[in-house]
């Protein structure tokens, strides 16, 4: 019987946490999607692994004996992913938005210039996962916006600051203004990421910065087509700046906003690292 791998990592996260919230929390994924998982992996197996109930989840006889073998295989796997990226000297790069990326992609080409014999992967990923691939270790290292949940178990360096504004539709009153006082923005309703991103969805909702003033949410997405239907459709979003550059819909415009904080771009990887070497010259190159 073959298994998927991330079948197994859910479980895993399940029976640490004993909940799907905290687990589904940890692994940036809906609670319904983590369910639905969880069920396919009983079904997969034939056994029920957890007992269910209103104080969270119990691992069955059968799930206590899987949970005490996952850690080592899993462990044995993520060996194996890591010896083979080694041998064919592949660096996996995460990433969330062009912006972000786009001011460090000569750095890399440059890398790539004097380290032919190594190969950069470029890996982009929805706002689901903030974290762009490294918590759940798809990655070596990311280009970040921080905060974002996770962040406290890595390494993460600074590499520079970038002013935020607004997505706003076209026919807004306030698309008119060259730029907009953040407090005329506060009763608007707002697309945000999903709750299971918390930091990273407060920071791009301001939620600290309203004066107590709760937050309207019109929508929620995860990929940039999405967010940019939102706002045409009646919504508003904070954006960093950079996203006039890379990012157009011909019923949105950008307007800078006074009185909200920067974004801060910073490049993550994890304290054990496959490439220790290499990756540090990266990190440095690109920090500089």
């Amino acid at each position: 019987m073959d298994v998927d791998t991330r079948l197994l990592r859910y479980f895993a996260a399940v029976a640490e946490k004993g909940s799907l919230t905290g687990a589904a929390e940890g692994l940036f994924v809906s609670q319904p999607a983590l369910t639905k998982q969880i069920r396919r992996l009983e079904d997969d197996l034939g056994v029920r692994l957890f007992t269910r109930s209103r104080s969270g989840m119990a691992l069955t006889e059968a799930g206590r004996e899987l949970a005490s073998r996952v850690p080592a295989l899993l462990d044995g796997w993520d060996e194996a992913v890591q010896a083979t990226g080694r041998a064919a000297r592949v660096l996996r790069l995460g990433f969330l938005d062009a912006g972000a990326v786009g001011a460090v992609l000569e750095v890399i080409a440059e890398f790539r210039q004097t380290r032919p014999e190594w190969r950069v992967d470029l890996r982009q990923f929805d706002w689901s996962d903030p974290s762009a691939g490294l918590v759940r270790g798809e990655v070596d290292a990311a280009v970040v916006r921080l905060p974002f949940p996770g962040q406290e178990g890595l390494v993460v360096r600074e590499l520079f600051v970038e002013e935020r504004g607004v997505l706003l539709p076209a026919r807004h009153p306030l698309a008119n203004r060259e730029t907009v006082d953040f407090q005329d923005l506060w009763d608007e309703p707002f697309v945000a990421a999903g709750d299971q991103t918390g930091a990273w969805r407060e920071h791009w909702l301001a939620a600290e910065e309203r004066d107590g003033r709760p937050v309207r949410v019109g929508a929620v997405t995860s990929r940039p087509d999405e967010w940019l239907a939102a706002v045409a459709g009646g919504c508003v979003a904070l954006a960093p700046a950079s996203v006039a550059r890379f990012y157009s819909h011909p019923d949105v415009v950008f307007r800078p906003v006074r009185g909200v904080s920067p974004s801060q771009v910073g490049l993550a990887r994890p304290r054990v690292r496959t490439h220790a070497v290499v990756l540090d010259e990266l990190v440095m190159a690109i920090a500089h």
